[in-house]
């Protein structure tokens, strides 16, 4: 099968193709798992930081990929839940133990043996992938195959951080950053929250033209003053400034969520200007958001059906990973990325 594969930590600065075109024997499904002809894959902004080392795979090579739309060829001996034909999905969350605290109540998320996909197993760069059936996931016929790629991760993720921002209709509502998580998360808004004012912050002219074609009432830069304050604000950036600048962006007793794996170096000074006054006393707490649970997943993909949440994509054959991956790097976006790498 061929296969887009990360052989080793590269700098994207200087190399524009960290990913090798390479043909690799198609995987044998253990026996609880299920075989996928991969449809499509999402590119999200984690592989970035996977192929620079932010992140990086705890094994090598591997095929990245955590937003894989499928279709089941073959299954375990005791893979129950499928059937050969089925439209599957797989999210970021590859597998988790099963057997402690946090598994126990549905906090896989949080699980000290928590698999990533693409991370942790080979993901879905790649024209077939194998996956524990208990984390794959039936897509509703509505959705088309580059539709339900990024509601697997940019969607369910948007869903985690929305229900811990945990707004009430008629508050307003910040989102920090605006790439394929955002557009999602402000879709949802407008259709659960109907009298939610939603903000948008954004370094992009484009991606805040995005946000007011979308129905935000206001977007601006990333460290400008909103005309209201939030209740709540939403950070899908990958830096420190936007935090700071959310803060203050926040009314008394405001949550700020921030949905990153992790945050960069390149500005980490600017904590040093984080006033206690300013930003953080009258009650402002701060909570991040790790990695999605399969309630988050399932139950999103439900509501994404019922509305119906239709996200705006761009596609790239498999073999133009890589100027996907560069193009999202130059924060070229709009919408969201897919692969699109067979039937």
């Amino acid at each position: 099968m061929k296969a887009m594969v990360l052989n080793k930590i590269v700098d994207l600065r200087t190399e524009k193709e960290p990913l090798v075109l390479t043909e690799l024997p198609i995987p044998v499904p253990g026996e609880k798992e299920v075989l996928l002809k991969v449809s499509t894959c999402g590119v999200c902004h984690t592989e970035l930081d996977e192929i620079e080392g932010r992140t990086p795979p705890s094994i090598f090579p591997v095929v990245l990929g955590h937003q894989v739309v499928g279709t089941v060829v073959e299954m375990g001996e005791k893979a129950k839940q499928f059937k050969t034909g089925d439209r599957v999905g797989v999210a970021w969350i590859f597998s988790a133990c099963g057997k402690c605290e946090f598994c126990l109540h549905g906090q896989e998320n949080l699980c000290p043996e928590f698999k990533a996909t693409g991370q942790d197993a080979n993901g879905g760069y790649a024209e077939y992938m194998t996956v524990p059936e208990a984390f794959a996931y039936s897509i509703p016929k509505i959705f088309n195959n580059s539709e339900a790629a990024p509601l697997l991760c940019a969607g369910a993720i948007g869903y985690r951080s929305l229900r811990l921002a945990n707004p009430e209709d008629g508050q307003n509502l910040g989102l920090t950053g605006f790439g394929a998580s955002a557009h999602l998360v402000l879709m949802m808004v407008k259709h659960k929250y109907p009298n939610t004012k939603i903000f948008v912050f954004a370094r992009s002219e484009k991606e805040r033209e995005f946000a007011g074609e979308l129905g935000a009432v206001w977007a601006g830069d990333t460290d400008d003053t909103a005309p209201e304050q939030m209740n709540a604000i939403i950070d899908t950036t990958p830096v420190w400034k936007p935090v700071v600048a959310a803060l203050a962006n926040l009314k008394p007793g405001g949550r700020l969520v921030i949905n990153a794996i992790r945050k960069e170096e390149i500005d980490k000074d600017y904590l040093l200007k984080l006033d206690y006054p300013k930003h953080l006393w009258l009650e402002k707490e701060i909570k991040s958001v790790a990695n999605v649970a399969r309630k988050d997943v399932r139950e999103f993909l439900e509501i994404a059906a019922e509305i119906p949440i239709k996200p705006e994509y761009q596609e790239y054959p498999l073999e133009e990973a890589n100027r996907a991956l560069i193009e999202l790097k130059e924060r070229k976006i709009r919408g969201a990325k897919v692969l699109i790498i067979g039937e």
